[in-house]
């Protein structure tokens, strides 16, 4: 039995990329590096056994004198710095052309389709902005007019915001979907449609994550996640996975609310202890060959898009408690993949995704420990599970 356990420690990436400047970075951004400086250091004891203090200088984090796994460098192909196209590429997509964005809000034909189709009456925003700041600023005039707060930012997203307690979570669900629809049948080419419910708690907006959607573009190719559903295998999505790959190629899926309930159910996947019939997407033929794959957000949503490095910190260091567990769980034939989507660079100015290389980190049984230096693609990863399970 061959499985593949794909952990994406979502924006932790490891230095700015030689074309980041064409996406409005500067030189400077290094997550992982600038995180842990910030924070005079993390502990991350797993990850450095698994040999990412071989990768570059990470601040307390060693370079042990014989880690246990394989450890690398991978360059982005694609030509983005977002969350589909880095899971994209992971999977084996790679996307030659980047998704639309819009800095000066979208598209007035757009947006009255968008509220004749919804029969909303109206929207708020239609602007880039942060997402705590935008329903702050509108909240009051949401619950006047009852109209959606409709915004974006420097990514591919077309983001709906709502008090839940006023509109309900199915009518948010159902404006997403529409949208979605309207942008695909404009040729829009925008990523991702986001459900952002949110609810005033102790007189505070406050989003509620575990209530979150993403309405991504249908891959335009199949993917290895495709590849393994077609031969009749299993392809368990953890988090927003699903989400990002609108469910083409997905057999099971489970949405979570936070890292801490992602990893929970990454290591009950691993101990064969999830209730598969229960979150069944597609029936599974052979579940002799199997991915797991989890998208741990909090990194970047409620840390990196908030200028947030100690909380980024703290939140790299649970990921690695619970590698621990992970890695005694695992089969003789799993292999465990550690890796990250993009950057969000928390220390420097900005709240946006920041285009930088990303860790690859490997591990199984009866791996042998190698530096495989800086790699060209995320797409590296698709290719080594590939050749794992089939």
């Amino acid at each position: 039995m061959k499985r593949a356990i794909i952990i994406v420690i979502d924006s932790m990436g490891i230095g700015a990329m030689p074309d980041c400047a064409n996406f409005g970075d500067i030189p400077e951004c290094n997550t992982l590096a600038n995180v842990c400086k910030f924070n005079n250091g993390l502990n991350l004891p797993n990850m450095e056994k698994l040999g990412l203090g071989h990768i570059q200088n990470f601040l307390g984090v060693k370079k042990v004198e014989s880690p246990i796994g394989q450890f690398g460098t991978l360059e982005e192909k694609s030509k983005g710095k977002d969350t589909t196209t880095g899971h994209w590429e992971i999977a084996g997509l790679i996307s030659e052309k980047p998704f639309s964005t819009f800095p000066n809000g979208f598209p007035s034909e757009l947006i009255d389709k968008f509220i004749a189709e919804t029969n909303c009456g109206g929207i708020l925003a239609n602007k880039p902005a942060s997402g705590t700041a935008i329903i702050e600023e509108l909240n009051d005039e949401h619950h006047k007019t009852k109209f959606p707060i409709v915004y974006t930012s420097a990514d591919s997203v077309y983001q709906i915001a709502v008090d839940t307690d006023m509109i309900p979570l199915e009518t948010l669900y159902d404006w997403c979907a529409k949208a979605r629809k309207l942008l695909d049948e404009g040729g829009y080419n925008v990523a991702r449609v986001i459900a952002r419910p949110y609810k005033v708690i102790d007189g505070k907006p406050t989003r509620i994550s575990k209530d979150r959607r993403d309405y991504s573009m249908v891959p335009p190719q199949d993917t290895l996640l495709n590849k393994l559903k077609n031969a009749g295998g299993e392809v368990i999505a953890i988090g927003k996975i699903e989400d990002i790959f609108a469910k083409s190629g997905i057999t099971h899926a489970i949405h979570t609310g936070s890292n801490k309930e992602g990893l929970e159910l990454t290591l009950k996947a691993v101990k064969r202890e999830l209730p598969l019939k229960e979150i069944e997407l597609h029936e599974v033929k052979d579940n002799s060959k199997s991915i797991i794959f989890t998208n741990l957000v909090d990194t970047d949503m409620l840390f990196g898009h908030r200028n947030d490095a100690k909380g980024y910190g703290k939140a790299v260091e649970e990921v690695d408690t619970y590698l621990g567990p992970i890695m005694e769980a695992m089969e003789e034939n799993d292999l465990l993949v550690v890796t990250a989507d993009h950057g969000c660079d928390p220390t420097v100015p900005g709240t946006d995704h920041t285009r930088e290389y990303v860790p690859v980190l490997y591990w199984s049984k009866n791996i042998e420990p190698k530096n495989l230096g800086l790699e060209k693609g995320f797409d590296n990863i698709a290719k080594k599970i590939n050749d794992w399970i089939f």
